[in-house]
């Protein structure tokens, strides 16, 4: 019997010939602790550690009412944590209730919820947000003792995790004993996690569980050399075949949704064997989801072929083996996904790499070598957007009538928002009361009131039902369902509107690993029929893209400086040797850039190591400088490691483009005519309320939402350029779709230490990228200049002369 327990459950415990790990005993011993950060390794218990006050708390039946919060990023987590808690319960017989509350939740059982509460509710951000907006909600909390926040890690670098804890500040409110617990496996700087969880200024210990045994990690050898470029991996199928046969059940990541697709499609053409394969991202239905997840369960499936959507904590039993297939692009997520082989505690995981290029190549063995060195990565965000802010408020507002006061000590109670002003509290307030100084004449955005001296509520409480429908901050703007043709299709899940757009009757695409044939369009609806034996278009979904993080990009070129190619195969170790002697290799701290002719063209290639977003956003100024100087640029292409440009004239010296100051006076200039920012500013504007995207009984289109946002941007900005939206809409820009910080970042690093190598010829490094997609034209005076020699050329041939 274990003291630390209650009887029944230390029984449990015995019966099973478990005993509690030191976190576990610790968790329990500090239970009362406001809040506490749980450090564990995969396999090691944590989640059970931090359910274990709260069945030790509940065993004695005494408590009515909700006394337990669980918020996890995803559904399926929440699944599979009901399925491991109903056992220790059933078979203790304790009095416990468990429900999950998500978006698929139907809409009696959440009724019903939030009038008799389960004690144990698990759920997600954006569940908890609707919760939180009824006028109920301070009954439904009243008795909450606990809030356990899962994957930590995965919500404090992004916009639902400062959502989740804007909630938890009003969660406070209504109970003010509530504890805080943290958990996660993977974090670089365990202090700023623990400041992002604790309720400012209250301290948050950390407790680090022992890490167990380094994983087994390499990368897969395969008999075919990765391609120059590409992102799909299909060269290592039969090496990866191999492998799903001699193991019990491989989890093959991958780090997007269509190449998910792809793969698989790929995949189960070389399954000769028929072995039982299925694939799981977050597009498909919810009824396609859950019977990956059931099969996983029964031990059914040999091979999952899955994105993110399977990335966190889900303890699968059986999995024996990860594939990651392309670059980690960032080493927690790597950490993050070898841990779901092995989901035992002190077992080794065992995971094998799949570089998708030449270049990944470098990055995986660089990825290998911060694994076990033990060296994370992960650039967090320390400052709460502001478009969350108005969203919290107007959500707020539909539980009733606040002081403005109050709401703004909850709001700077957390961590991301600890440093607001109240100025610019102010300034969301009234974004939410009543649109702004351009918008304010408007009926449609005069949302709030004020009732007395700073109070605040609703203007019309019927607005509280479209607020709640819009509530979120995923912006899934492009969104249709597919589903199979007839009363009652299949649903399969979701494909972006543009994908859509294209489309003909008798197209055929990918969605959950089958080739279907589009057949119509009905009520937003993409209505398709199975087409088992036709070459399909491929489908390409919205899915979050990575870009490889500025810790992992370091270590990269830390790795071609030093000539650590030990440890590479030899087709890249002699690719590089080639560079090592024909140009010179990249140095941290410094900026390589390449000039050669090429076909008549002219050439410059830059080594930034920033990512592509940055790349790219660094050629779009670097082309402006150089059409403005007179040199003709045609066009470029920017992949994670470097950019290419090239023109019709060469490039003597390529500092005066790259001068940060004249580069950010750039940056602006560019940005106001540019078509990123009216899409930052729509789905910024979305998330704040601005522009709704639901209304009962019928959704808005993509093309809809984008018309009226550029309509209100082009307002906006002609009328009031200072308006809370057009500010954080560049806010957003510079550290989103342009990734502009990383362009900063890289041009202070590396000043005026710009290495310019002049060429003959292609270099080794630069050739692969002639090889990528995603070529970006400039239309310019060089593209006139080239009709003109063609016009010239073509009246020549017919005898003509234009002069």
């Amino acid at each position: 019997m274990d003291a630390m327990l209650p009887p029944a459950l230390s029984e449990f415990f015995t019966s099973r010939h478990w005993t509690l790990h030191p976190h576990q005993r610790e968790m329990l011993a500090r239970a009362d602790a406001p809040a506490l950060l749980l450090i564990a390794p995969t396999g090691g218990g944590k989640t059970l550690a931090g359910f274990l006050p709260t069945l030790a708390e509940l065993a004695d039946g005494e408590h009515t009412g909700l006394h337990t919060l669980y918020v996890s990023p995803l559904k399926a987590l929440a699944n599979d944590i009901r399925r491991n808690l109903s056992t220790p319960i059933a078979e203790a017989s304790l009095p416990i209730r468990v429900e999950d509350r998500t978006g698929d939740t139907s809409q009696t059982q959440r009724k019903r919820q939030r009038a008799d509460p389960p004690h144990i509710l698990l759920t997600t951000p954006e569940s908890l947000a609707l919760m939180i907006s009824y006028p109920d909600a301070a009954r439904t909390f009243a008795g909450l003792k606990r809030v356990i926040v899962d994957e930590i890690h995965a919500l404090a670098d992004n916009k639902r995790g400062d959502q989740l804890m804007l909630c938890l500040s009003r969660l406070q409110t209504l109970a003010p004993g509530l504890r805080r617990v943290g958990l996660s496996a993977t974090v670089d700087d365990p202090g700023v996690i623990a400041h992002y969880l604790a309720r400012h200024p209250d301290p948050c210990p950390i407790l680090h569980a022992d890490p167990g045994p380094p994983p087994d990690i390499d990368v897969l050898e395969t008999e075919e050399a990765p391609p120059w470029a590409g992102a799909g991996g299909r060269y290592a199928i039969p090496a990866v075949l191999e492998q799903v046969r001699q193991h019990n059940t491989t989890l093959i990541f991958h780090n997007t949704r269509a190449q998910a697709e792809i793969f698989f499609h790929n995949l189960w053409l070389a399954n000769e064997e028929g072995l039982p394969i299925g694939i799981h991202h977050g597009a498909l239905s919810k009824e396609a989801r859950l019977r990956v997840e059931q099969a996983m369960v029964a031990g059914e499936l040999k091979a999952i072929v899955a994105t993110g959507s399977l990335d966190l904590g889900i303890d699968w039993g059986d999995v024996d083996l990860v594939i990651q297939i392309g670059a980690p692009k960032k080493v927690k997520n790597l950490v993050q996904r070898i841990g779901r082989a092995n989901h035992r505690y002190n077992a080794p995981s065992k995971a094998r790499l799949v570089p998708a290029n030449r270049f990944e190549v470098i990055e995986c063995h660089a990825a290998l070598e911060a694994v076990r060195a033990g060296q994370l990565d992960g650039d967090l965000r320390l400052d709460g957007p502001r478009d969350v802010l108005c969203q919290h408020i107007a959500c707020v507002a539909c539980a009733g009538d606040f002081a403005a006061d109050e709401l703004f000590a909850e709001v700077t109670s957390v961590g991301p928002y600890s440093a607001l002003s109240r100025a610019d509290f102010d300034d969301c307030l009234d974004f939410v009361a009543t649109g702004g100084y351009a918008l304010r004449a408007y009926d449609r955005y005069q949302r709030l009131k004020e009732r007395a001296p700073g109070i605040w509520g609703l203007r019309d409480p019927r607005a509280a039902r479209q607020i709640r429908m819009n509530l979120g901050t995923i912006v899934d703007t492009d969104k249709l369902k597919v589903r199979f043709k007839g009363r009652g299709g299949q649903p399969l899940g979701e494909i972006e509107e543009g994908f859509a757009a294209t489309l003909s009757p008798g197209d055929t695409f990918l969605m959950g690993g089958q080739v279907v044939r589009y057949e119509n369009m009905r009520e937003l609806t993409v209505e398709v029929s199975p087409r088992p034996n036709k070459e399909p278009r491929i489908a390409t979904y919205v899915g979050y893209k990575w870009t490889t993080s500025v810790k992992l990009a370091h270590r990269i070129q830390d790795m071609l400086h030093e000539r650590r190619f030990d440890a590479l195969p030899g087709h890249t170790r002699e690719w590089l040797e080639l560079q090592d002697r024909n140009s010179r290799m990249p140095e941290p701290g410094r900026l390589l850039v390449e000039t050669f002719p090429r076909d008549g063209r002219h050439h410059v290639t830059l080594y930034g190591f920033a990512g592509v977003n940055a790349h790219q956003t660094l050629a779009l100024l670097v082309t402006k400088g150089m059409e403005e100087a007179g040199l003709d640029p045609l066009g470029f292409v920017a992949t994670d490691y470097a950019t290419m440009i090239w023109g019709l004239r060469p490039v003597p010296d390529i500092r005066p483009f790259l001068q940060n100051d004249g580069v950010h006076a750039a940056l602006e200039s560019w940005l106001q005519g540019n078509a990123v920012m009216k899409r930052t500013f729509r789905n910024a504007a979305i998330i704040a309320g601005l522009i709704d995207r639901n209304y009962p009984g019928k959704r808005s289109t993509g093309r809809q939402a984008a018309f009226s946002s550029d309509i209100l941007y082009d307002t906006l900005h002609r009328y009031d350029p200072d308006h809370l939206m057009l500010r954080i809409t560049e806010e957003e820009a510079m550290r989103g779709h342009i990734d502009f910080g990383r362009v900063e970042l890289l041009l202070e690093t590396v000043g005026d230490r710009i290495d310019q190598v002049r060429l003959d010829r292609v270099s080794p490094l630069s050739a692969p990228l002639f090889l990528e997609h995603g070529i970006v034209p400039i239309k310019g005076r060089a593209e006139a200049r080239l009709m003109e020699e063609e016009a010239a050329a073509l009246m020549a041939e017919a005898g003509l002369s234009l002069e």
